[in-house]
């Protein structure tokens, strides 16, 4: 036998035996850089390559370290971080404290827009303090300055000469730390990542993840059903009426509630939405648990509020609005809107999220009857981000934000963050709040922050910058040959380095 035809048998051997996870997104990512992921597809994919300093323990309560061995306050203004001397990045080079350094610098410079910015305005200096030694001094105490280094870090040995990030061959082509490094791109078709050989807790079991870019939601769930894939997300609808007997013997449901919300978000720079009347008229024209049982049936609950339930910020007193044509007319006729001249304007959302259409169909039909006019417009993801929400081209948007567990209102809330690149896409200014978040900034006691935060919460809510609609249940769909799952309150996902495909 030849060598050649070896080598050839080998491969297929190793081809036959190599475990995939087989996966689906809806969307092409759009970066594949942590620091400049905005998109659910780009931040998914990017979670296996790349690392932070720390993260969230299983059931997200706890801060651990993660290429941080060890993590720890001198005093209320300097963190120090000892790394990992273990850890390498994917092309073999070593991780050190250069690595942090430089992506701390990256993200606070003005060459790029990143998501995480505001999440460093307090710090006052980051140093190296040896080869795996980093030293974070605060301008002040801040309340997230541990999750701040959650984000995932850079290598400086690949990026230091990088004139311009934000279009960078590497934003396609990454080399991070993470459990998985990137094997194939194919836009449109597949994602493929392969499990790396030096990950620092041990390479992980299955040998390669596969991501089909799928944007037909139907398709995805298809592929679900006919087991061309191993996870899946399950819409409500189709749990309650579309799945057979024979598919929960092939595969295990995991369902719990998602830390995340769905909003009709107003363009508040718009003249017709500065008025307080019209958006409280719109809010009680719009029937939330309607929607919920339409859509949802029991699988997700009305939203009350921008903090999520079981969190310190979460107001429990504050409830979602009775739905009340009559007020509803009324403010909309103080505010000069009649039947001859009805308040008109558009909901833009788009197909990633296979529900929100349906949403923004029912709230059409829904507010007719207090005598608005409504317009539908659906887009591509990626059209809708860059042509869209980014540039504040829209009358208002259907959309959703993922929190976690510990709210950073000033990343949506406060005016600083209504700029490009921002997260305050509606244009919300009320110094109130403003003043409300400052403060909130450099408390450290959870109980005093949670006073503060449930007050804002009332705040926001009352000047309905936002019509907070629902939070839905995340149900998952994983086949029952996937094994060493253990469900948390961070989900599924927590130790997938150690599941097996059997």
């Amino acid at each position: 036998m030849s060598k050649r035809v070896s080598l050839v048998l080998l491969f297929l051997i190793y081809t036959l035996n190599a475990s995939t996870l087989h996966l689906t997104t809806a969307t092409n990512p759009s970066r594949l850089n942590p620091i400049l992921a905005t998109d659910s597809s780009s931040s998914e994919i990017a979670g296996f390559i790349f690392n932070g300093l720390v993260k969230y323990d299983k059931d997200s309560k706890e801060i651990i370290g993660d290429l941080a061995k060890k993590f720890y306050f001198i005093d209320k203004k300097t963190l120090i971080f000892e790394l990992r001397d273990n850890v390498k990045w994917h092309d073999g080079e070593n991780f050190t404290a250069k690595d942090v350094l430089f992506t701390y610098k990256t993200i606070i410079s003005d060459k790029i827009s990143s998501p995480y910015g505001s999440g460093f305005r307090f710090v006052k200096d980051v140093k190296i303090v040896d080869k795996y030694t980093i030293k974070v001094t605060y301008k002040q105490a801040y309340f997230k300055a541990l999750e701040t280094w959650m984000m995932g870090i850079l290598p400086e040995h690949l990026l230091k000469n990088e004139k311009n990030l934000m279009s960078a061959s590497f934003n396609t082509n990454p080399i991070g730390t993470g459990a998985y490094k990137l094997s194939k791109l194919e836009f449109s078709k597949n994602i493929e990542l392969t499990a790396f050989e030096d990950y620092f807790e041990g390479k992980p079991k299955i040998d390669k993840i596969s991501f089909h870019v799928v944007g037909d939601s139907l398709t995805r769930f298809l592929m679900l059903k006919s087991l061309a894939i191993d996870i899946g997300s399950v819409e409500p609808i189709a749990f309650e009426r579309q799945l057979s007997k024979e598919f929960f013997t092939q595969f295990n449901i995991y369902e719990e509630i998602s830390h995340s919300y769905t909003y009709l978000g107003f363009n508040l720079r718009l003249k017709k939405f500065q008025n307080p009347d019209v958006r409280k008229a719109l809010s009680l024209g719009i029937n939330r648990q309607e929607i919920v049982d339409i859509l949802y049936f029991k699988h997700a609950k009305v939203c009350t509020g921008p903090f999520l339930p079981g969190t310190l910020a979460f107001n429990k007193e504050v409830k979602s609005p009775t739905l009340n044509i009559e007020k509803a007319k009324a403010l909309l006729k103080k505010a000069g809107y009649t039947k001859e001249k009805p308040l008109s304007f558009e909901i833009v959302t788009s197909n990633s999220n296979p529900i929100r259409p349906y949403a923004a169909q029912i709230m059409q039909h829904q507010l007719k009857k207090i005598g608005v006019v409504v317009t539908l417009r659906t887009m591509e993801w990626q059209a809708f981000l860059n042509m869209v929400v980014f540039p504040h081209k829209f009358d208002t948007v259907l959309l959703g934000w993922g929190l976690s567990p510990t709210p950073d209102p000033y990343m949506f809330w406060h005016t600083d963050s209504d700029k490009k690149g921002g997260f305050n896409l509606v244009g919300y200014n009320n110094k109130k709040i403003d003043a409300m978040i400052e403060t909130s900034q450099s408390i450290v006691q959870r109980e005093k922050l949670a006073t503060i935060w449930q007050k804002m919460f009332k705040i926001i809510t009352d000047d309905n910058p936002y019509l907070f609609l629902y939070i839905p249940n995340s149900i998952t769909a994983v086949k029952k040959e996937i094994k060493h799952i253990e469900p948390s309150m961070s989900g599924i996902w927590h130790n997938y380095i150690v599941w097996e495909k059997e």
